[in-house]
């Protein structure tokens, strides 16, 4: 598979907070910041990027869900937190298919171990993520989404 590098810049976000019962409903924590993000509609000007994602936290062992802010967007009451920013490999499957998700991941941190240029970037507030890239009306007349995953990366030295 050919991956892409991509950057993402650094932004403030509101977080779901740690999720150790990975709980989407709608009084889970995922579910809460589900349904306040999805009622917001970004100006065009923000909407080019992705601004939600979603990752496994290692050592709180739980899931976490950020929307990135602007400026001008509430935040809900959410517990607001940074997002550094940086390099990410990237590959995209359909959501739900785990056993295309586990052999391209296997694949990614094999491309990245074997990289002269890169290495992985893993560590605290700094995990592979996921989001959704396929628009809510598509989703809903192809019944399925395509989800993206990101894993950090770095310049190797």
């Amino acid at each position: 598979m050919d991956f892409r590098i991509i950057e993402l810049p650094s932004f403030e976000a509101v977080s779901s907070g740690v999720d150790k019962d990975v709980d989407s409903s709608s009084n889970g924590k995922l579910g809460k910041l589900d349904t306040y993000f999805s009622k917001i509609k970004p100006n065009s000007k923000d909407s080019f990027m992705p601004r939600d994602f979603l990752y496994w936290d290692k050592e709180n062992n739980g899931m976490v869900w950020m929307w990135a802010l602007t400026p001008d967007m509430d935040d809900g009451g959410f517990e607001h937190i940074h997002f550094e920013g940086g390099y990410y490999l990237t590959y995209h499957y359909r959501d739900q298919d785990e056993k295309t998700n586990g052999k391209l991941y296997k694949e990614a941190l094999e491309f990245i171990k074997n990289s002269d240029v890169f290495e992985l970037d893993e560590r605290p507030n700094h995990y592979g993520m996921g989001h959704i890239i396929t628009p809510a009306l598509v989703i809903k007349k192809q019944g399925f989404a395509i989800m993206e995953t990101f894993i950090p990366v770095k310049l190797n030295k």
